[in-house]
Order: structure tokens, then C-alpha cells, then sequence
């Protein structure tokens, strides 16, 4: 028997067919705008439906609108479809936080994926750029920062003359002309915070973490991260995956 989860972000909604041992068999990709024009949502949705799955559909969703209609389109194919915070989440993962409402699911599920480590910090590159802290095994707290293409869009929108740029690997560290200039803030910019908060949490709690780099920019920031860091793509569906098998 195959399974279906999903994760539903402001940026991107991944949907992944797993195996009968909860393993990654297939991951599909859709912007998350696109699903609410009707002909990209049937298109994205319906191959789905025709696949020979397990009727219990599990999500993880930070974009009520966008999960809303997910929702409704699978319950009319005949599909459950439960999204993370419905389950007795803290039965897997002991989270000590003030407000667990205020938890982004995909959040919850970066830590479920990266406790076996102990100590952890997930930082994910996505809308927001995020990091989340897992200590002794334990949800503890985390970090939200600007997202790397939110900054440059809104620095493009509320300028005249700056222009939109493709980030990309420098070595100067500074341009030569506008678009090398952009460049080079944000690179060295994105370094200094990544680094420096890694840093911060290191220092205040006195542990040395495992650092798991996800999201849009992981790969191009392994290299200007100054501590042993792996990229983990699938983080959140691996969390997606384990909650399934556990309480499902």
C-alpha cells in the first residue's frame, strides 16, 4: 500500500507518494498560487487520484486557502484528509514553547524529522527564512527571518531603479555594478545572519548542533555557512512520513 502527504507552503505545495515502509517514492511540485486557477488545480490534483493509495491523505499546511480547497477536492474524490495539528502531535516530539497554535505545522515537522539527532537546528529557506531548534531532543523554540526572495522583491517593489536578480555564488565582496552590489548584500548579508544566529543559539544554550539546511537556497548557503551543515531537501515530508506512520 502507498501513501499520500503533503506539505502546503506560501511558496510551494509538494505532494509525495510514499511506500509501504513510509519511504520518499515520488515527490510532485506545484507553485502554490497555481492551485487556486481551477484548470492547474485538476491538473496537479487528478493523478492522484487515479494512483492506488491509502485513503487517509495527511497534510501540513500554512496556507488555510490553499489547504481548503485541497481538502475539499480529495473529500469529493472519496479521500480523509487530516492535516498535522489535528493529532496528538506531542505524543512523538515534547515541544516547550508559550503558544503552540502560533507553530507553523511545516515548523512542528522539521523538528519530528531532525530529532533523532538530539541536537539540531533546521534552518529552512523558504517565504521566511527559519530556524528551528531541537535540544536533548525537545522542541524548544526558533528563529524567523526574512526569506531571501521576499527581500529582494520588496526591495525591487519599493525602489525605483533596483532591479530583480537571480542570487547566485560570489567571491568579491562587493560588485562592480548595481546587480553585482545586490548580490553581494544579500550573500554576505544572509551569511552574517545565518551565521551569527547559529552562533547566538550555540553560545546561550551551550551545545553544538547538527545544522540540516532546507528550502529554495540551502544548496548555494551550505558553502558561506561557517559550521558542518548537510542540505536535506525532504525534511519536512521525512516529518510528514514519520507523523503518518506513528499516528495515522
Amino acid at each position: 500500500m502507498n501513501y499520500l502527504v503533503g506539505d502546503i507552503g506560501n511558496t510551494l505545495i509538494k505532494l509525495s507518494i510514499l511506500d509501504s515502509n513510509f519511504k520518499i517514492k515520488e515527490i510532485y511540485n506545484l507553485e502554490t498560487k497555481k492551485i487556486f486557477k481551477i484548470s492547474s488545480k485538476k491538473q496537479f490534483l487528478n493523478k492522484f487520484i487515479k494512483k492506488k493509495l491509502n485513503k487517509k491523505i495527511l497534510f501540513s499546511s500554512v496556507v488555510p486557502k490553499a489547504y481548503k480547497l485541497i481538502k475539499k477536492y480529495f473529500i469529493k474524490n472519496g479521500f480523509k484528509v487530516i492535516e498535522i495539528k489535528d493529532l496528538k502531535i506531542k505524543k512523538i516530539i515534547k515541544i516547550k514553547i508559550k503558544k503552540y497554535n502560533q507553530l507553523g505545522s511545516d515548523r512542528i515537522l522539521n523538528a519530528i524529522a531532525s530529532s533523532n539527532y538530539k541536537n539540531a537546528i533546521v534552518i529552512d529557506f523558504g517565504t521566511a527564512t527559519t530556524f528551528d531548534i531541537i535540544k536533548n531532543g525537545i522542541y524548544v523554540g526558533g528563529v524567523i527571518s526574512p526569506g531571501v526572495n521576499l527581500s529582494i522583491l520588496n526591495l525591487n517593489s519599493s525602489t525605483a531603479l533596483l532591479p530583480l536578480f537571480n542570487l547566485r555564488k560570489i567571491k568579491k565582496s562587493y560588485g562592480k555594478n548595481t546587480q553585482e552590489a545586490l548580490n553581494a548584500g544579500f550573500i554576505w548579508g544572509y551569511q552574517g545572519l545565518i551565521n551569527n544566529i547559529i552562533k547566538k543559539i550555540s553560545s546561550k544554550t551551550k551545545v553544538n548542533y547538527k545544522i540540516i539546511l532546507t528550502g529554495g537556497y540551502a544548496k548555494l548557503f551550505k558553502k558561506y555557512v561557517k559550521f558542518k551543515s548537510i542540505v536535506d531537501q525532504n525534511v519536512t515530508i521525512k516529518g510528514i512520513s514519520k507523523t503518518y506512520k506513528e499516528l495515522l
